[in-house]
């Protein structure tokens, strides 16, 4: 389900102007406490600010989530037996 077109989805629990960002980028990140900032432009967010531990925690996870897949994918192959002298 989307959000009303009048209304927009705010996917972080804070938000700021990005002329607020101007003025002090470094104040805004503190602020967050480490978690993501919605980027406001005419008070729709425009873009999500995300602190690096934040942005490394998900792309982790992407990648767990890939393989998990790939893992999936391959569970009904049948095993080819190969010594390590073949490699």
């Amino acid at each position: 389900m989307g959000a009303h077109p009048l209304l927009d989805q705010l996917l972080a629990g804070a938000s700021v102007s990005i002329s607020d960002l101007k003025k002090n980028p470094s104040a805004v990140i503190e602020a967050a406490e480490g978690f993501p900032v919605a980027i406001l432009n005419r008070n729709t967010p425009s873009a999500y600010l995300v602190p690096a531990a934040a942005w490394e925690e998900l792309v982790d996870r992407l990648e767990d989530i890939e393989l998990a897949a790939m893992v999936r994918e391959r569970a009904g192959e049948t095993p080819i037996e190969v010594s390590l002298d073949e490699l």
